[in-house]
Parts: structure tokens; sequence; C-alpha cells
């Protein structure tokens, strides 16, 4: 896997103040209509769905998706009115008792990785370090997600995602309660808790699950050296403030989020980000739906921790400098083919890009970072059961922080490929098999300098009911 950030573990690259989501809490609660929800517009469908939802409203499991999981734009509209209908089938207190909103997601698996320029120890030389060729491969587990999302009334919805890794430790990936249509307006809807970006090309639902191409490289880059250890396609804790129009064609979001990346104890006790997205889709006929957006988040991390136990509990982060990350996207359809175009400009402070703790002088000549990412994924939905799945993705410093570094340290070109096939569609249970292969490479940060180049292949059997 590619090095985000040399200082980190290779495998994992992982205007308000608080008493502002008091306030929403309040008013999401005074506010909130229940007679205020509106019926989602149908509209042709294609594949297939979470079955939680499906065993609720009775629908087939393709009326939200295109590919299970990537949503379709009933599925994101059902999604932004809060997991509704605008039908009795809403409350949950019209739902028959045997009804279970539960979905539990796993993937067994066989899967290779080779790393070409791994630093292990030297057996000749006791405390020195080599570089060598390490390839892995066998059968394997991924993590298992528990999804329940629903109502609780109407206009009030939750969703909560138990989520464990390979070995069974669990920690909560979601948990979120939403208020939707406050002063009867489907532009004023409030979620607080711990939730995903409004990020219409989401990391969540991605469709690939490899070690490298089950993330977007882009999301979570930042330079060599860097010591900001955050990501755009973390779920977040905090409040967010978002409105469409009624057929989801325009949509907004304003997300105010502590600055812990979604760590829970505020270890970052003091600090808030910002997130921003707009949206704009419009119908061009015989091609389809197509949507065009822009992005920014405008965050601060900590160079230095208060610590106690003579450093060994780290108890407030302090000295924050800031970050952003800005851009545009596109969702954009060619009848069966799907082009997700995305492009990002991201800068770091000096001090985060140089790992040098506030207190203390900048090496000489530092200077914010600054790069560019961009990235094109395509599907291709050959019928029904059948997806084809490409995508590429390039990252580009601008700017080094120390002056001398190599322009293209850390620069990172990404491929993946594969398909998912749904040998059935079914309202209870939804099951793909999954074959993918992904490579990507980084320049100079290998421990000789030289480009360090990973692949995954990846053929799995991914089910959920």
């Amino acid at each position: 896997m590619a090095h985000w950030d040399s200082t980190l573990p290779k495998r994992r690259l992982h205007w308000l103040a608080l008493s502002a989501s008091g306030v929403f809490l309040v008013l999401a609660f005074l506010l909130t209509d229940t007679k205020a929800v509106h019926a989602l517009p149908l509209s042709p469908i294609s594949v297939h769905a979470i079955p939680a939802f499906a065993r609720k409203y009775g629908m087939p499991c393709s009326a939200c998706h295109e590919a299970w999981p990537k949503l379709n734009n009933f599925g994101q509209t059902f999604k932004d009115n809060g997991y509704q209908l605008g039908n009795d089938r809403d409350a949950p207190i019209f739902q028959q008792p045997g009804y279970w909103p539960i979905s539990l997601r796993i993937t067994p698996n066989w899967h290779r990785e080779s790393e070409n320029r791994e630093g292990i120890d030297d057996p000749n030389n006791p405390g020195g370090t080599i570089e060598k060729q390490i390839t892995t491969h066998g059968f394997d587990l991924s993590g298992m997600d528990m999804l329940t999302a629903g109502t609780l009334a109407k206009n009030i919805s939750f969703l909560l995602v138990p989520s464990a890794d390979s070995t069974g430790a669990f920690h909560f990936e979601s948990a979120s309660v939403r208020f939707d249509n406050l002063l009867k307006s489907s532009w004023l809807n409030i979620k607080v808790g711990k939730f995903e970006l409004d990020n219409m090309i989401s990391e969540k639902r991605i469709l690939g699950l490899s070690d490298n191409g089950g993330l977007y490289q882009m999301y979570h880059f930042v330079p060599v050296g860097d010591m900001n250890g955050w990501g755009l396609g973390d779920n977040q804790l905090g409040a967010e403030l978002m409105g469409h129009s009624r057929n989801d064609y325009t949509r907004y979001s304003v997300s105010l989020l502590s600055s812990n990346d979604g760590n829970v104890g505020v270890p970052n006790g003091h600090g808030y980000d910002t997130y921003l997205t707009f949206s704009q889709a419009f119908d061009a006929g015989s091609l389809g739906l197509q949507r065009v957006g822009a992005y920014a988040y405008i965050g601060r991390a900590p160079t230095y921790f208060a610590t106690q136990d003579a450093g060994a509990t780290q108890i407030d982060g302090l000295g924050q400098k800031s970050f952003y990350r800005a851009g545009f996207f596109g969702l954009l359809y060619v009848k069966k083919l799907d082009f997700m175009p995305m492009y990002m400009h991201g800068q770091e402070s000096a001090f985060l890009a140089t790992s040098t703790p506030s207190n203390t002088a900048l090496p000489l000549g530092a200077r914010n970072a600054t790069f560019n990412a961009g990235m094109l994924e395509t599907h291709y939905t050959v019928n029904p059961q059948l997806i084809l799945i490409n995508r590429y993705e390039l990252i580009r410093m601008s700017q080094q922080a120390l002056p001398g570094t190599a322009g293209n340290l850390g620069d990172i070109d990404s491929l993946t490929f594969g398909y998912r096939y749904y040998p059935f569609i079914s309202t209870r249970a939804g099951f793909a098999f999954h074959n993918e292969y992904s490579i990507v490479r980084q320049r100079g940060v290998s421990l000789n300098g030289l480009d360090e180049t990973s692949s995954s292949l990846f053929l799995g059997f991914d089910f959920v009911f």
C-alpha cells in the first residue's frame, strides 16, 4: 500500500462552538413537523439495495441502487429525505412486529498483496534495515458492518453502524440522529453525531474492496513527513445542516466538526473544522441524470500535545495549524456508462507539513505544502447483474514544504479495475462476486529514496442480509 505519511503505519490510512450543536438539537426538537414529509418522486431504477429498507417498504432492492452499494438518484433522494418515502410505512409504529431493521455485511475473500521495496530487518546486520519485495496471499475475512437505519418518528431518522475489524474488535463507524423538514421545508435538515461527510463520491459506497483499491487515495493523502492524520473519507463527529429541492436536484450541506478526525474523547478538545458542499443535477434526456458540484474542507490540526505519565498519555492537542481541501466533481452518465471525475487542491501549514511543533522554530525556508489530485472512475453496467469498474487517480505535489526537496517526492499514481457480478436479485439479501486488481506507485518513499509500488489482487464474496 502507498505511504500517505511516512510516519504512519504502512497498513492503515486511517462560526460556532459546542453550544451550537446543543442549539441545533433544541431547534430540531422544537421545529420538527411530523406532517411535512414529501413523497419521493419515483424514477426508473436498475440494480440492488440494502435489504433492511427493501423489507420495510416491500420494494425491489434495485429501487435505490444502480449496483449495490452504489446509489442511484432515487436512493440518494430517499437518503436525503431521512430514509422516508412519505407514507405510513415511514413510522416504526406501523411496521409489522417481525420487521427487524438490521443488515449485516461481511466479505470472505482470497487476496494477494505485494510491495516491491518493503523495509524489513536485515538478518545479516542486527539493527539494520534492508529493502525487499514482500508478497503474501491466502484466504481471509473482511471486517463486518452491522447497519441499522430508519425512522424513530416522522421526520426524525437515525443511522447506527457498529463495525468490527477482521479480528472482531468493534467501534462505532456511524451513529447519528437527523431532524428533517424543519419549518416544513426540505431546505432545513439537521444531523448530529458521527457521520460520513456529504461526499457525493462516497468512499463508504466505493465499488472497490482491496487493500489498495478499497479507498480513494486522494481522500487520505498528505505530503511525505506531514503529521496530519486527517482524511476526507473518514466519518466525522459534529453537526450538519443540509437542504435540497423537492426533486433533490439542488443540494447543499454545511458541517461543523470537531477537529478529531472522528475520534471519540475529543483528544483535540478545542478545535473545529468546517465542510461545505453544493451540487446541481440536470436531466440530459436519453443520456440520463447528470450532476456537478464543488466542496471545501477547512480544518485545523494540533502540532504538539499536552501529556501525562512521562509523555505516555496525550490529553490535549495544542498549537493548531490550518489545512484545507477544495475541488469539484461530477456524476455523469451516458446510458450504461457513467463517469465520476474529481479534482482536489490541498494545502498544509508549514508546521504540519514538516511535523514541527508550533512552539518551536520552523526549519529554515519552510513554507506551506500544496498539491493537486485528480481522479476518473468509470462504471459500465453490462446488465442488472454485472458491472465493470475502472478507476485512475494521480496526485502531484505542486510545492514541497522544504526547499531542495525533490518536486515529485510523494506523488502517487493508482489504477484499479475489476467487476462485480450479482448471481441473484433478492429483496431479502444482497450477494456479489467481486474480482479486482489494484496497483499504486508512490515516488521516492522507499528507504533508499526510490519509488515504491504495491499491488492487490482480490477475489471475494460480498454479502449483506
